[in-house]
């Protein structure tokens, strides 16, 4: 199959971000499909100073980099991001007609990327797969970051043209695949492929031994870790105070937090005001995903984390599966399917939400179980195994394509 795959923020293992695409995109052309990428330079290390279009091939996989207006960065002005959008779609209308295709596999968000993935269903008469990372304009209202009566209106219609004109719809997870249903598209034409456990990737573990004399603590010690965005969503906040509580409950729990994101300083001046920073809270800036398997293999327990709002339950957050391939417990702060799996499994525990001082409580009494902590990190990997391998993942997503190419026009 000739492969044309949009996604506007495509991350190599170099970068520091989600590898979703990467890594679907890279199984695909080792299978023999032509697979071509258009994307931006926006979280593209290498490729940060581009100033024209650049055709790269990066591990079998062509990619179209389009420079972006700014890299990518949470917090920035609503004006400005509409910017990005309009700027990097016009670009990629121009460049899909270069790159003739089979399958048109479009990954949102942002929603505006449907249109040059319209486009390029038409003027290549090829089929469409639209792939939903999030519920676009469902989460941006719900956060406030949508309040235009106007543009909700349009947002919702064009989400519900590309729902419609799409052969196939992959959703993230059960609840992102009720939402497009409930746009009146019907179940088989649905799938759920959630982000992935990357098993062969985390045991590739070669210096894990270095993490822990950088931040100045033992083997005995407990390590808590967060590594991800310190975005509005993210609720890296709660960890903190989860924190400070934890000083008086077992001051041998230590956290790690790696990332970048709008919050980064603010969460530094909290651990700073509340006098933990450095002595069991440590920040460190975001590290490529290469150095994920050494980070995580040096933890105790891995988190996720979301601010106390329902729709965002419905995430697929990779840090969750990366945790399950790394064999360790989950702690988590949120409900809805994640945290359906760890109570059902094992695999870990929801702290409660919105409250740090019971989840404090609640994971110092899992860390001070071992033989908890020992069931939870054997349920992390079956989960891993049997639900989440990125190999079986991929064979899924190719058969669907597979059969997508089969179906009349």
């Amino acid at each position: 199959m000739r492969i044309l795959y949009l996604m506007q923020y495509f991350v190599s293992p170099e970068g520091a971000w989600s590898t979703r695409t990467y890594e679907f995109a890279r199984r695909l052309a080792g299978q023999g499909h032509d697979v071509y990428v258009i994307t931006s330079n926006a979280m593209m290390p290498g490729h940060q100073n581009i100033k024209r279009v650049v055709e790269v091939d990066i591990d079998g996989i062509t990619c179209i980099i389009i420079p972006s207006l700014a890299p990518y960065a949470e917090g920035i002005s609503f004006r400005r991001r509409i910017r990005s959008y309009i700027q990097f779609n016009s670009s990629a209308f121009r460049q899909i007609l270069r790159y003739p295709a089979d399958i048109v596999y479009v990954s949102s968000p942002p929603l505006p990327i449907s249109l040059p993935g319209i486009w390029a269903k038409f003027r290549h008469r090829a089929r469409m797969v639209f792939e939903v990372r999030d519920l676009w304009p469902e989460l941006p209202i719900a956060v406030g970051a949508l309040k235009n009566p106007i543009l909700r209106v349009l947002a919702r219609g064009l989400e519900w043209v590309t729902y419609h004109l799409s052969t196939h719809i992959i959703a993230l997870s059960p609840g992102m695949a009720e939402g497009v249903a409930q746009r009146g598209i019907p179940e088989d034409r649905i799938s759920i492929i959630p982000n992935c456990s990357d098993i062969a990737f985390f045991n590739q573990v070669t210096e894990p031994a270095t993490i822990r004399p950088k931040l100045g603590i033992s083997e005995q010690d407990a390590l808590v870790v967060y590594a991800g965005a310190f975005g509005l969503l993210n609720d890296v906040e709660y960890l903190v105070d989860v924190a400070h509580h934890m000083t008086s409950i077992n001051p041998n729990v230590h956290f790690l937090l790696v990332g970048s994101g709008v919050n980064r300083d603010a969460i530094i001046e909290k651990a700073k005001a509340l006098g933990i920073y450095d002595t069991n809270v440590h920040i460190w800036k975001a590290v490529p995903k290469t150095a994920m398997p050494d980070l995580l293999a040096a933890a105790t327990v891995v988190t996720s984390l979301i601010v106390p709002l329902e729709p965002m339950w419905k995430n697929s957050a990779n840090k969750f599966f990366d945790g399950l391939a790394a064999r360790k417990p989950m702690a988590i702060n949120y409900g809805g399917w994640q945290a359906e799996l760890l109570l059902e499994t094992g695999a870990g525990i929801v702290m409660k939400p919105g409250d740090p001082q019971q989840g404090a409580q609640q994971l110092a009494e899992f860390i001070s179980d071992p033989e908890r902590l020992q069931k939870a990190s054997e349920a992390s990997y079956v989960l891993a195994q049997t639900r989440f391998d990125r190999e079986r993942m991929a064979e899924e997503l190719e058969n669907i394509l597979i059969n997508v190419m089969q179906k009349t026009r």
